[in-house]
């Protein structure tokens, strides 16, 4: 089976580095799967689930905020804003994070504070459903 180099880094360090059968990333345009020599590409990632198989049948999930995807023929590297592995997801703490965001956009009295508040949202509403998605795991 063909595999593809990846590597999945963060400020607070390397969250993953090796070879799968295809990934998965939640790419600013939608959600984009990355086989083995993949045509290049360079994308803004938004807050979301990257999913690496793993030719022994073994998936990894990881959790993003946000960042950069770059895209070679046989390596994918993934800059991110921050990320943690899915074992490291608190669905309660999300949830809590993702109320808070909304009472802050009822209560945002500037269109910054709205432009922040909905960007607050956004990221709390995808560590929520990736928390909830991936509790049974």
């Amino acid at each position: 089976m063909s595999e593809i180099n990846v590597n999945i880094v963060s400020a607070e360090g390397e969250l993953f580095k090796g070879s799968v059968s295809m990934l998965f990333v939640p790419a600013i345009s939608g959600e984009l799967g990355i086989a083995p020599k993949h045509a290049p590409l360079l994308t803004a990632l938004k807050p979301g689930e990257i999913r690496a198989e793993i030719a022994d049948g073994d998936d990894i999930h990881i959790y993003v905020t946000g960042g950069i995807l770059e895209i070679q023929p046989n390596q994918v590297v993934v800059l991110a804003d921050s990320a943690l592995h899915a074992k490291d997801l608190d669905a309660d703490a999300a949830k809590k994070a993702r109320d808070e965001a909304r009472k802050a956009i009822d209560g945002a009295s500037q269109d910054l504070d709205l432009v922040q508040a909905q960007a607050n949202l956004v990221e709390a509403e995808a560590r929520y459903k990736a928390a909830q998605r991936l509790k049974g795991r």
